[in-house]
């Protein structure tokens, strides 16, 4: 049988990611793994949870993003010079695929499964093409399990994918250019059929919008719900979504009763106007002055919030990070993602700063290590850059120290009011603690504006 090596690469690692709670197994990969012909042997590779050694293959298939594009690269380069074909894809891949082809024999764009036994056909008639494009896959005409016993073990939430695509044009965001503006969602019993065959009780459902944003996405999102509490699962799990899903209260209680633990939500600013540059529609349409009562809609079925905020933006400046700091620690979230902004191929955000020559790093494919979103690699309109690094150090420094983050954590025991909720919570916390401590701007800039 050939051998069929796919590949993982891990990326610099911070606090937040060398947590089992913050981490989850490479999906895609193992929906390659499945669309493989039955006679070839395959393996996943997973730097996350095991070293890199070189292992004998057929042919080499690494997924990366743009963060970890440089690891995929080495590792490629490694299989290269022994005369192993590889084929990279991936997001960065979609994005770059002219730069990912001068480190791979084959590029594959957008959606693997309906084209991937071509890529496979090929290799074995001895004729690889340079680019391979995959359609759209339709979840209605199709089901696809994932080989989850190539995953390894040693993952505490088991990844489970219920749909693709993204109807919202974020400027920052480069998803709805990789999988399509559609939301295309699997029928909900298809979704239980994979759940029940999954004995870990630990599910992150990794969908960029588990709920989606019109009404028959919702009554979707309830019917699962629904299912595995009448299949009585006895999952516990998380899930994104938009901050509309909390304008149906009963989708929230619904989602509590089946077992999630916590929601993921892109917040991004409590600035109106940068929210419509961001074009963060459904921000908008709530409005910043309700973020909390949308806050207090989850913890009302005690589920916590994890609140992905974004810094480093246009005209910002100190006041605002103090406004922003005082606002978070009374927000009542549970975990919080403070992210430097940061232009990824494909974006929109991306295409301006190139039109307007404001890119600082710009050595490529070098430079792609510092786009992991805790560098200012572009220079923002009417901002110091060392101030967005000083206003990430006083945020931080104040949801992370006393009195406020033992407070936070109380307060957040009180909420979701389950031991093992509140583990995953405090775990969380502690890593993204750590990876703040461990950025590379921690101890160069100051936790206040007295400079």
């Amino acid at each position: 049988m050939k051998k069929l090596l796919l590949i993982n690469p891990v990326g610099r690692k911070s606090g937040y990611l060398m947590s089992r709670y913050s981490t989850f197994a490479p999906l895609g990969l193992a929906y390659v793994a499945a669309v493989t012909p039955s006679n070839w042997q395959v393996r996943i590779l997973d730097e996350n949870m095991e070293p890199f050694g070189f292992q004998t293959a057929d042919l080499v298939a690494i997924t990366a993003f743009t963060s970890n594009i440089n690891r995929a690269y080495d590792i490629a380069r490694c299989y290269r010079e022994r005369g192993v074909k590889v084929v990279m894809g991936g997001i960065h891949a979609s994005m770059n695929p002219a730069e990912v082809r001068r480190f791979a024999d084959a590029v594959v764009i957008g959606e693997v499964e309906e084209i991937w036994p071509a890529v496979i056909a090929d290799f074995e008639a001895g004729g690889l093409a340079a680019v391979y494009r995959g359609p759209r896959v339709d979840f209605n005409r199709r089901s696809i399990r994932p080989r989850r016993d190539l995953l390894h073990p040693g993952y505490l939430w088991q990844s489970v994918q219920t749909s693709r695509g993204c109807p919202f044009e974020c400027r920052f965001c480069s998803v709805s250019n990789y999988l399509g503006r559609a939301y295309r969602f699997r029928p909900a019993a298809d979704v239980l059929d994979e759940l029940g065959r999954i004995r870990q009780r630990y599910i992150a459902f990794v969908d960029d919008n588990l709920v989606g944003h019109r009404r028959e996405h919702l009554e979707r999102a309830k019917t699962l719900f629904k299912g595995m509490i009448r299949q009585n699962m006895n999952k516990r799990w998380w899930m994104q979504t938009s901050i509309n899903a909390a304008d149906d209260e009963s989708v929230v209680e619904l989602a509590a009763e089946a077992g999630c633990m916590f929601v993921f939500i892109g917040f991004e600013t409590i600035q109106p106007d940068v929210l419509r540059a961001m074009k963060k529609g459904a921000n908008i349409l709530a409005g910043v002055q309700h973020y909390k009562q949308v806050v207090n809609t989850f913890h009302r079925h005690g589920i916590g919030v994890f609140g992905a905020f974004i810094i480093g933006n246009d005209y910002e400046n100190p006041d605002y990070y103090r406004q922003l700091a005082d606002f978070l620690v009374h927000s009542g979230i549970d975990m919080f993602q403070i992210s430097v902004l940061t232009p990824l191929p494909g974006t929109a955000l991306m295409q301006d700063i190139l039109e307007t020559d404001r890119l600082i790093h710009k050595n490529f494919p070098a430079d792609w290590d510092k786009y992991r979103f805790s560098y200012m690699v572009h220079r923002p309109e009417g901002v110091d850059i060392r101030d967005v690094y000083t206003g990430d150090n006083y945020i931080k420094h104040k949801l992370y120290s006393a009195p406020h983050y033992p407070l936070r954590l109380f307060r957040s025991l009180l909420r979701v009011r389950r031991p093992r909720m509140f583990l995953a919570i405090f775990k969380l916390n502690q890593a993204l603690r750590k990876s703040w401590r461990n950025a590379h701007y921690y101890r160069t800039y100051p936790i206040d504006f007295s400079r």
